[in-house]
């Protein structure tokens, strides 16, 4: 199995390097090193360079701040037609975007494409008193208030809505699960990293950002939020087998400015579309939890509107928004 760690360490040249003349390409991971936007950026745009798909190396730039608002908001006043960038991004972003909590709406962006879907997973340390999901749920019917679980989202968030999606199936009420603590984090690696020293007793994130913990064993999926067991970690159940018929896929893409020429953001598409369909990215994907999936284009701008609408109504129901 290929390992995380080695691409989040994979060399991105952060210099305005060009080849023939050409301008590098921009890529802003709109969180800290480590996490799933983090990762997108630097593995795809190492992938990119390595195929030959940009004219230089990719260029990440880490803009951690309001779960990608901060990131959305720059590229939307000063950056709204460069056509040498993308944003990493994923259902979390197009999430806050529902609940009103970026600086507009998904219309104002160019949503290039999708290179796959992450499975999220409910983690605990390797010596947790909790060895299975029901193990959880039991404490947290009994007490909800009694547990502090993390994620990259805040309260609200979709690591959150995932967590409380898990509480609804286990037949609590709305006012039970609002009682559990949460504890937000700018990406799963530093959420993990602060429950396996005791400030939270779980996380609720997805694989992709922390399959590096898992492979190392310092932690254990309690449960993978997919309708079958992730092929890289075929030991852990999903809650469907557990009893819970949840699912919570989170799938990793790009946006572009909104003002981005036709031209220039057909270019981002085919260069992605042409990186997903090699053998070497089906292989990066899998090693690291994500299942394959490919939107692009109009499909894909079509897709995040629908599921802006789906968060809305979903953050709704469970009392996230009014």
């Amino acid at each position: 199995m290929r390992k995380l760690s080695k691409f989040l360490g994979a060399t991105i040249v952060l210099t305005s390097l060009s080849i023939a003349g050409a301008s590098a390409a921009d890529c802003i991971a709109p969180a800290d090193p480590g996490g799933g936007w983090d990762f997108t950026c630097r593995t795809i745009g190492k992938m990119l360079f390595d195929q030959k798909l940009v004219d230089g190396p990719v260029q990440v730039t880490n803009m951690p701040g309001g779960v990608g608002a901060v990131a959305y908001a720059k590229v939307m006043s000063s950056r709204a037609d460069d056509a040498d960038l993308v944003v990493a991004t994923s259902t979390v972003g197009v999430t806050q975007i529902a609940q009103g909590k970026y600086p507009a709406d998904t219309s104002v962006m160019r949503w290039v494409g999708m290179m796959g879907t992450d499975v999220g997973v409910i983690l605990v340390p390797k010596d947790s008193e909790f060895k299975t999901l029901d193990d959880l749920i039991a404490v947290l019917k009994k007490d909800p208030g009694s547990l502090a679980v993390a994620g990259s989202s805040g309260a609200g968030g979709w690591d959150h809505i995932r967590l409380l999606m898990l509480a609804q199936a286990a037949g609590l009420s709305g006012e039970e699960y609002k009682k559990i603590r949460w504890v937000q984090f700018d990406g799963g690696g530093p959420a993990v990293t602060q429950m396996m020293g005791g400030q939270v007793q779980a996380v609720s994130t997805d694989l992709g950002e922390t399959a590096g913990f898992v492979e190392s064993g310092d932690v254990r999926i309690l449960a993978a939020l997919s309708d079958e067991r992730v092929p890289a970690f075929p030991d852990s159940p999903t809650a469907k087998e557990q009893g819970l018929d949840v699912t919570g896929y989170n799938w990793r893409g790009f946006y572009t400015g909104g003002d981005v020429s036709d031209e220039g953001y057909n270019a981002w598409v085919d260069r992605l579309h042409t990186l997903y369909d090699t053998d070497d990215w089906k292989t990066t994907a899998k090693a690291n939890g994500l299942v394959p999936v490919w939107r692009g284009g109009t499909e894909f701008e079509a897709y995040v509107k629908d599921q802006s609408e789906q968060m809305r109504k979903i953050s709704q129901e469970i009392g996230v928004i009014k």
